[in-house]
Parts: structure tokens; sequence; C-alpha cells
């Protein structure tokens, strides 16, 4: 039996969709590029992506814009 090299890990980047060779090679993994990493980022700025869940009401006193100067 001979010893074969592994496949190296391939992933999709999650902005483009382009292969991603998951390993220290791929210094923005899962994503492609710098680039992808920051759309991602932005996205999730500006509340494109979300993560469900309840929310509070804040009242006024907890709210440190709206407390009186």
């Amino acid at each position: 039996m001979t010893d074969q090299p592994a496949k190296p890990r391939k992933v999709r980047c999650p902005t483009c969709g382009a292969d991603v060779v998951w390993g220290p090679d791929s210094p923005y993994r899962p994503f492609c590029s710098e680039r992808c990493r920051l759309i991602d980022l932005g996205a999730w700025a500006s509340d494109k992506y979300r993560v469900e869940g309840e929310t509070t009401p804040l009242d006024d006193e907890a709210d440190p814009l709206r407390r009186p100067h």
C-alpha cells in the first residue's frame, strides 16, 4: 500500500462561490480574497444579514443616546 497525500480540502467562498483551499496558504478562508471578506462584513454591518431573535425594548434611561445631557 502506498501512502498518498490527502487531497486538500476545498470550500466555496460564501461571497462569490469560488473554490478556496482550506489551509494556511489561504489567509482569508473561508473567503477567497480580502475583497470578498470585506463585502461580507459590509453586509453584516448594513443589517443585510440578521440573526433572528427576540429584541427587548430599551427605556430612555438605558439608551445612552437618549439620555438628557
